[in-house]
């Protein structure tokens, strides 16, 4: 069994692709654009597995786009994708700084969460384990759920 990809459905590819990629740090690693079915697939990868996941297929994040809109809950009920990080603080910051909110602040130095446009629940780790609990995040209390 091999881990292919994670299937999330986006209102608005744009504003799901300035997150996903230009806040969140992903790399777009190949589109399939359906005319007949009226559907946009952009599969993004973690720049470290850009390489193997555009080889391969895998492994990625797939967001599906309807052109004919459509109202999606329940962006809770997925679960989360989680992705490991240099530098938790500095990846912290930098989705702060472009307008995303950190509903689980890294307070533990090791584990934060935040949500896409589409509500989708997004874990970040800190690679090799926590970092020594530092402030701003100490004190910063959660918001809303992940």
């Amino acid at each position: 069994m091999k881990y292919l990809h994670t299937m999330v459905r986006v209102k608005d590819l744009d504003a799901s692709l300035d997150f996903y990629v230009n806040k969140l740090g992903l790399a777009e690693a190949y589109r399939v654009e359906n005319k007949a079915g009226r559907f946009t697939l952009v599969f993004l990868s973690a720049p470290e597995d850009l390489p193997h996941a555009r080889d391969a297929r895998a492994p990625l994040v797939e967001l599906t786009y309807n052109w004919d809109p459509e109202d999606y809950q329940g962006g809770r009920n997925f679960g989360h994708l989680a992705y490991e990080v240099d530098d938790i603080y500095e990846t912290c910051q930098r989705l702060k700084d472009g307008g995303v909110t950190i509903n689980r602040p890294p307070r533990d130095g090791g584990m934060a969460f935040v949500r896409s446009p589409d509500n989708i629940s997004i874990e970040l780790l800190q690679k090799g384990g926590r970092k020594e609990p530092a402030e701003p995040w100490t004190s910063m209390p959660n918001v809303g759920s992940w």
